[in-house]
């Protein structure tokens, strides 16, 4: 195939765009950079609409193993100026995929033993880095409640270092979260800094979801109460809370023991 050197070439225009949410939205597809996440969305058997990379770049022999994997999916060669028009920072490793997205319903996920439910989170950073975490604890599914974050953000693809593409991911409203959880046998753990279960001595009941607040508001009183239980982190210095990853964190390692 043809190496593209245009930077106007109509392909890359068409990727270009799908920095910008709107284009993400209208085409149910998004970016994956780099060799590590490329790697892991083929892996994990995601529709690959196309893996743009740049021959001069990908000298590695990882990077070349990834191209050889990747032989079955349609493979568009361009120059390193086309690839950094397209990359989202500086110095790009070479390499990025079109992926279309994947939705998944309540209806879809198989028995969960442990999971996280974040109520409109607003830092994409935050939710890859959650899934990351889920990941290390071996976590089953991630619940996004009532709109926040998109879900396909660059950032939280990035910040998931690829677990987004392992993880099942539902985008729902609360009550409904609520009423699934309540029909499968699910203790909802809140998270509260008026809380009087300490996080030290909780003994989660297998399965459990851990509910998390956005960053600006936490939970309200109404879903504080739709859980089972609540729990805090004792805060002994001067801030009043921690960041929400890693509140989530911290929360995941204790209740997975």
């Amino acid at each position: 195939m043809d190496i593209i050197t245009s930077t106007s070439n109509p392909l890359i225009k068409q990727t270009r765009a799908l920095r910008q949410k709107k284009a993400r939205i209208e085409s149910g597809t998004f970016l994956v950079e780099g060799i590590h996440h490329v790697g892991e969305v083929i892996e994990a058997g995601w529709d690959v609409e196309t893996v743009i990379y740049a021959p001069e770049l990908l000298t590695s022999a990882f990077a070349k193993d990834l191209l050889a994997r990747a032989s079955q999916l349609k493979l568009q060669p361009v120059s390193s100026q086309v690839i950094e028009s397209l990359a989202d920072k500086e110095n790009p490793q070479g390499i990025l995929a079109v992926v279309h997205e994947r939705r998944t319903k309540l209806s879809d996920l198989k028995p969960i033993k442990k999971a996280v439910a974040l109520v409109s989170p607003q830092d994409p950073g935050n939710v890859g880095t959650i899934l990351r975490t889920m990941d290390a604890v071996n976590a089953d599914a991630l619940f996004l409640l009532d709109g926040g974050v998109e879900l396909h953000h660059p950032t939280v693809v990035r910040a998931s270092m690829g677990t987004l593409f392992w993880k099942p991911v539902v985008q729902t409203s609360f009550v409904e979260f609520v009423q699934w959880a309540k029909k499968s046998g699910i203790q909802l753990i809140g998270t509260s800094a008026k809380a009087t279960a300490n996080y030290h001595t909780l003994i989660p009941q297998v399965p459990w979801a851990l509910v998390l607040g956005n960053e600006q508001k936490g939970l309200s009183l109404d879903q504080t109460s739709a859980c089972d239980v609540t729990v805090s982190l004792p805060m002994l210095g001067r801030v009043s809370s921690l960041n929400l990853s890693v509140a989530a964190g911290v929360l995941l390692y204790q209740l997975s023991g």
